[in-house]
């Protein structure tokens, strides 16, 4: 059975399952899936979406399948994964039954696997760690550092199925440890694990690249080193430039002016981490301190690409890459915040532990404005790629669509029904809407609502070209994103009605959703 024909037989399939909740026998022609998640990178930090940086195994993957161009996350790294793996913009009713993706792929027939980082949310349900719901998974909470420190502990466990491993017998294939391949040797691992199963696998690598602290190889950071003396004033520019050459964003997009991290719930900031400078007025021994900054998160990207282009090698190895779905997305935009330990130690090595300042930071988000945690573009807006051969044609999607997406694409794709009950427990609905006609050149429904930020002091909810949107906690700014796509011009003043209509319509999906944690507020305009 051929690709196309599977698909075909897929949707039937599902149709054909109705209410009965039974799930389609374990098939090895279903296609395999590789999700790929980073982790604080802007929505221009790879090649493809218009950075500097060398990332050629992205870039293939960008180039010859679906770059989407209006893909959200969730802001923020725990709300991100939350909602990646169970379907849900947030704890809504029912959400303590939701059913892992993962179980539900293997109860399709498909062997599963998670190798990379985890950082739930506190309504997540343990169904949902790794242990419970990957038939293998090599996995670390949160932040962790990226080499072995020199007294020779991590700032977190790694556990292996669930089980804490221990330095010394973690599989370390390129001396000295870097997670970034640690987390890939896995991932290496669990595909040959695969193959002796004779399964179609979905393989969940969520990398931890580029989070602080900013630590990389010395090889890596050589091939940056001395490349952003230039400034991030001329570095931004660029990387809009280039975006509007390779159709990223449109030719009359304009670029939002750099702004300072105004995030008051994320301090308090030492020296001038948080502000915007312009780079020519720094002095010489600054410029050269900030060019290694910036090389060294360059050199974290690109050795996330190149154990990329192990994966890819991988399957080639294995004959099975015209039979695989593979995507890639951010968990957040990039990250402006001081959690910088000791000035003294530069970033790079294992004994360092540094973070990028805001300006580099708004350079990950160009054209966007603000950053992580944020409701606007900066924040909430990822590049995601989709590349399948022989089913995705190359090229650009411009419709909105979410992470909450991907849930339903796979179930889509795999023939697996979405059970109303389990074991007479309710589920929750899902919020998102299958992407398989998006990935196959074709219209599907506009999303009925968009959420992302982190908490409601920065939430942003979209209804169709409008959004409302708040910084710390403040009034709902308005903006239409089809003739304002880099939020230049608040329309609050302007379009009262419009901001009290889309608040309603939000607070009604909050009541249908059984949450009540967001508090009404007065409306008004900022």
């Amino acid at each position: 059975m051929n690709r196309r024909n599977f698909l075909k037989a897929a949707a039937l399939a599902v149709v054909a399952s109705g209410c009965a909740g039974n799930f389609p026998k374990p098939n090895k022609n279903k296609p395999n899936i590789i999700l790929i998640m980073a982790d604080d990178m802007g929505y221009s930090d790879i090649g493809c979406f218009g950075a500097e940086i060398k990332t050629p195994n992205l870039d293939k993957l960008g180039f010859g399948g679906k770059r989407f161009t209006q893909f959200y996350s969730m802001a923020k790294c725990n709300p991100t994964r939350s909602a990646l793996l169970t379907g849900l913009f947030m704890g809504k009713k029912n959400a303590a039954n939701a059913i892992p993706l993962a179980k539900q792929l293997s109860k399709a027939g498909y062997y599963t696997a998670m190798s990379g980082k985890e950082h739930f949310d506190g309504w997540v349900p343990k169904s949902c760690y790794a242990e419970n719901a990957f038939d293998d998974s090599f996995k670390y909470w949160a932040i962790n550092t990226y080499f072995a420190k020199p007294d020779g502990k991590f700032s977190n466990k790694f556990k292996l199925n669930g089980n804490v491993i221990e330095e010394k017998d973690l599989p370390v294939n390129n001396p000295p440890l870097y997670k970034t391949d640690l987390a890939t040797d896995y991932g290496l691992e669990f595909l040959d694990n695969a193959k002796k199963a004779d399964k179609p696998f979905f393989l969940y690598m969520p990398y931890h690249v580029a989070h602080y602290p900013l630590q990389a190889r010395d090889e890596d950071i050589a091939k940056y080193r001395g490349k952003y003396k230039k400034g991030w004033d001329v570095i931004r520019q660029e990387r809009f430039e280039r975006q509007k050459q390779l159709g990223v964003i449109g030719k009359d997009y304009k670029l939002s002016p750099p702004e300072d991290n105004i995030n008051k719930f994320r301090g308090p900031y030492r020296n001038n981490i948080y502000k915007y400078r312009q780079w020519d007025s720094l002095d010489e021994n600054e410029q050269n301190e900030l060019d290694l900054e910036m090389a060294v998160f360059a050199a974290m990207v690109d050795r996330m690409d190149q154990n990329i282009g192990r994966l890819l090698n991988k399957l080639d190895e294995m004959k099975v890459r015209d039979n695989t779905l593979i995507m890639f997305l951010c968990d957040n935009g990039s990250c402006p915040y001081d959690s910088n330990k000791d000035f003294s130690i530069p970033p790079g090595p294992a004994e360092s532990y540094r973070s990028l300042c805001a300006a580099w930071a708004n350079v990950g988000n160009t054209p966007f404005r603000y950053y992580k945690q944020y409701g606007h573009e900066g924040g909430a807006k990822s590049n995601f790629i989709a590349n399948w051969p022989g089913i995705i044609k190359s090229g650009f999607c411009h419709d909105v669509s979410h992470l909450v997406d991907i849930y339903p694409t796979l179930l889509d794709i795999t023939a697996t029904q979405y059970l109303a009950t389990v074991k007479n427990k309710p589920m929750p609905r899902l919020d998102g809407n299958s992407m398989l006609p998006l990935f196959k050149g074709q219209n599907r429904n506009e999303p009925e609502i968009i959420i992302s930020g982190y908490s409601d002091r920065f939430r942003m909810v979209r209804f169709a070209d409008w959004k409302i949107v708040k910084v710390n906690g403040g009034p709902w700014q308005l903006y239409n994103l089809q003739a304002d796509p880099t939020e230049l011009n608040n329309l609050a003043d302007a379009k009262k009605e419009k901001v009290k209509e889309l608040e309603r319509k939000y607070n009604t999906w909050l009541k249908n959703n059984g949450i009540t944690t967001v508090k009404k507020k007065k409306i008004r305009s900022q």
